[in-house]
């Protein structure tokens, strides 16, 4: 993070981000096979953990994406999203840097990013940051409703 106008910085989003957040999902994000979001369920997500969203912005407008939710046992990292025309500048970069240091000091020994099988993308971005699928597991997910 630093006081250069023009060098990206790691914020924390809030309630007012809640409209922002979920139009750049809708651009940015990895949709498919996944409930849709909803403003409701994000306001819960902030309430609950005001530090769990990690954004960047440019020119007041959200580019960037990340989620590092602790549960207190466990660190998951899931919805890291860069803007199509701001990919390839470091973005991810910044805000992976971020996220692992939240949830270090929050006492996670590990991390695990959930992207989905068919993510290209998003498979290379975890694999260069040092990730890799954990074969042995599968998740497993039911409707709550």
């Amino acid at each position: 993070m630093t006081d250069d106008p023009a060098q990206p910085v790691v914020e924390t989003a809030t309630l007012a981000d809640v409209d922002a957040l979920l139009a750049f999902w809708a651009i940015a994000g990895e949709n498919d096979a996944r409930p849709s979001d909803s403003a409701p369920v994000v306001e819960a997500l902030l309430r609950r953990d005001p530090d769990a969203v990690l954004v960047v912005r440019a020119d007041g407008r959200i580019i960037g994406t990340v989620i590092a939710g602790w549960d207190g046992w466990r660190a998951h990292l899931y919805r890291l999203a860069v803007h199509p025309d701001h990919r390839r500048q470091g973005i991810a970069h910044l805000l992976l840097d971020a996220a692992e240091h939240r949830l270090r000091v929050l006492g996670a020994g590990r991390f695990d990013a959930m992207v989905l099988d068919g993510n290209a993308l998003g498979s290379s971005a975890w694999a260069a940051r040092g990730y890799a699928p954990q074969g042995q597991w599968r998740r497993w997910v039911r409707s709550a409703h």
